[in-house]
């Protein structure tokens, strides 16, 4: 009984997705596997290159994590879709972290 209620509890943690996993799954589509956001989205939404020391200033950590959990609407239409229902709050903080590698060095 008790390794049933453990298998439960770790279960979540055990195959929570890394950042890579995450970014590949859910942002390099529009964001670009390098983070560039050099694709055909990523252009028509003029996203910001996250490899540019501009494109790092353009965003603090705490917007990037509610972008990430909850989307982006600009001027009524949904720019991005939030991953709340999707990732947990760790993975969340994991992609921030991991946009925030992309930068220069």
């Amino acid at each position: 009984m008790v390794f049933v209620t453990l298998m439960c509890v770790a279960a979540p943690v055990a195959f929570a997705a890394t950042a890579q996993e995450n970014w590949t799954a859910h942002c390099a589509k529009c964001h670009a596997a390098d983070g560039t956001g050099k694709t055909t989205m990523g252009k028509k939404l003029k996203l910001v290159d996250y490899t540019t020391a501009e494109g790092q200033a353009a965003f603090t950590d705490e917007t990037a994590t509610a972008a990430i959990a909850n989307g982006v609407v600009e001027d009524g239409k949904t720019k991005k879709n939030g991953f709340k229902e999707k990732l947990s709050a760790e993975e969340i903080g994991d992609l921030v972290k991991f946009v925030r590698a992309f930068g220069p060095k």
